[in-house]
């Protein structure tokens, strides 16, 4: 578990399902997102959630945002180790509902230092497609740098779309910690 001012960062329980699917279930988050399809399988959320221990042994580690003062889902963010080259990357959703509040900022800071300070990381990167600037917003704020764009580096939905880079590594990381 990670705590923030405004939110619980935690291990997804099966009870988690049927919200989770109600916010991730909708076209302007699978939009946005590589592996998100829409619609969205109800099934898919439950065996997503119950994979999560399988997930973790493989060096994912997906935490349910959620609200502290109200245990309420708000999204998903997570870290995803490579351990092959000492890096990690994070990614992230929010439901609709909760747009524009900073939860995914908070959230993928929190899951950043919770990367540095527990993983022999020496990078953190992030990547968000060229038409969903906000995502680009979070990773400025949260000290990331803008690494490049990768140009029609991937196909959703039949419109081939731009990756925006960011990363940052554990010395700058450690600097502006000081």
């Amino acid at each position: 578990m990670i705590e923030t001012p405004r939110l619980l960062l935690r291990a997804y329980t099966l009870d988690d399902a049927p919200m989770m699917w109600r916010l991730i279930n909708v076209r302007e988050v699978a939009r946005n997102t590589l592996r998100i399809p829409y619609p969205y399988p109800e099934e898919e959320a439950e065996r997503w959630v119950a994979s999560h221990d399988e997930r973790v042994h493989r060096g994912d580690h997906a935490f349910a945002i959620t609200l502290r003062e109200t245990q309420e889902l708000v999204g998903t963010v997570g870290l995803h180790l490579r351990a092959e080259n000492d890096s990690a990357e994070i990614g992230y959703w929010v439901g609709i509902p909760f747009w524009g509040r900073g939860y995914a900022t908070e959230a993928a800071g929190a899951v950043m230092r919770y990367g540095f300070e527990n993983f022999p990381l020496n990078r953190i990167f992030a990547m968000h497609f060229r038409r969903n600037p906000a995502s680009g917003r979070v990773l400025q704020k949260i000290g990331m740098r803008y690494e490049g764009t990768l140009r029609q580096h991937l196909k959703k939905w039949d419109e081939y779309v731009d990756l925006e880079c960011y990363g940052i590594l554990r010395s700058e990381f450690t600097a502006s910690r000081s």
